[in-house]
């Protein structure tokens, strides 16, 4: 099990949308997150910047950000587009994070 965390930006004044959003995860993004390994998934906002914060757990090989290919995750990421910085593809804008500290 490896843990994986990254960073996002969402735009301003979209915090409750986002909340709201994620609160109604679609059954077949969890399950489909769920089938490859990622688990314990959590997102923080720091709103001052609007930086978001993720951490999960990966049991496979292969991160929540690393499942674009598959039509359930293009969707959420066409559906998600509209109130945080993606690229052409519309993924989020992501920045692996360096962990620099762990305690159990």
């Amino acid at each position: 099990m490896k843990r994986f965390a990254f960073k996002m930006k969402l735009l301003p004044g979209y915090k409750d949308e986002y909340k709201k959003r994620h609160d109604e995860i679609w059954p077949e993004l969890e399950k489909l997150l769920k089938d490859n390994g990622i688990s314990d998934y959590s997102i923080f906002l720091d709103e001052e910047t609007n930086i978001l914060f993720a951490c999960q757990k990966q049991f496979g090989e292969q991160t929540s950000q690393e499942l674009g290919t598959d039509p359930i995750v293009k969707k959420w990421w066409a559906y998600m587009a509209d109130i945080m910085e993606t690229n052409p593809d519309n993924s989020p804008v992501t920045f692996p994070l360096e962990e620099v500290f762990y305690m159990e």
